[in-house]
């Protein structure tokens, strides 16, 4: 399993962390590789290195944090298009919070509602907000179940013409294939329409 954090500082403790959560449910070897190495543009042998290491895992984990400054690095380091080519190849991707808007068409529920959004202190343009689209819909994490968001994400979903599944803390969505499955608490906002997929 490599463990993909939002940022290299700080990364360790969360590591750790992830590495003694999976080692209990069986996982063997661990690595991490941060998106915003500065090596990774300036030694191309680190850079297919850390390359290598994603191709060869079974799960690659895409950790929380700034999305917009995440998706940047990926991007500017070259790990975003080997995200995709380990995906195209079977391999398990799993996302948490800024990480499962990766997975998407776009990150632009990052930045939406205006008063639970993420900042673009990166400045990463509006054409660039373009996501790994593995996925045929839009994520919105750590939902709260108030008015106030429904209305929001509803309206977001009849404007952008686009479905949003949102999920408060510790519910998910999990796609294999064609298959969907809601795990917890999930909701559904399609064309202005609400509804609860999971529970």
């Amino acid at each position: 399993m490599t463990y993909l954090p939002f940022a290299m500082q700080g990364s360790g403790a969360y590591f750790k962390r992830f590495e003694r959560r999976y080692r209990a449910f069986g996982g063997t070897h661990f690595s991490c590789v941060a998106a915003d190495d500065p090596t990774l543009l300036i030694e191309k042998r680190t850079l297919q290195r850390a390359k290598r290491t994603l191709l060869a895992s079974d799960v690659i984990y895409l950790a929380g944090g700034n999305t917009f400054y995440f998706l940047s690095h990926l991007k500017r380091s070259g790990l975003f298009s080997t995200l995709r080519q380990f995906a195209q190849r079977g391999g398990v991707l799993a996302g948490l919070s800024a990480g499962a808007l990766m997975l998407t068409p776009t990150i632009e529920l990052a930045g939406y509602p205006e008063w639970d959004r993420d900042e673009n202190e990166i400045g990463l343009k509006r054409r660039e907000w373009k996501g790994l689209n593995l996925v045929p819909f839009e994520f919105f994490p750590h939902f709260r179940r108030s008015t106030r968001y429904r209305e929001a994400l509803s309206a977001y979903s009849k404007e952008s013409g686009r479905t949003v599944y949102a999920c408060p803390d510790g519910s998910g969505l999990v796609i294999e294939g064609d298959r969907f499955t809601a795990h917890g608490d999930v909701w559904q906002f399609h064309e202005g329409h609400t509804s609860r997929v999971g529970h």
